[in-house]
């Protein structure tokens, strides 16, 4: 029997314009919602990234985050 999907955390979230159309396109595309796509991101976070091109991305995005927040 499947887990039932029960969202029951909220936080808020600010987002980039590109990381919102991003999320909202995939969602659209998968015909979820947002807050499903989201959880489906994170609760399968492991098998739908590779780690060598998070690991690249993530210190590109941290070398920028200070210019990008000015």
């Amino acid at each position: 029997m499947p887990k039932r999907l029960r969202l029951t955390r909220r936080f808020p979230v600010a987002l980039t314009n590109d990381a919102y159309r991003t999320l909202h396109r995939f969602a659209t595309e998968a015909g979820i919602s947002t807050d499903e796509a989201l959880t489906f991101l994170f609760e399968h976070f492991n098998s739908v990234t590779h780690h060598e091109n998070l690991t690249a991305r993530l210190r590109l995005f941290k070398a920028e985050l200070d210019a990008r927040k000015a």
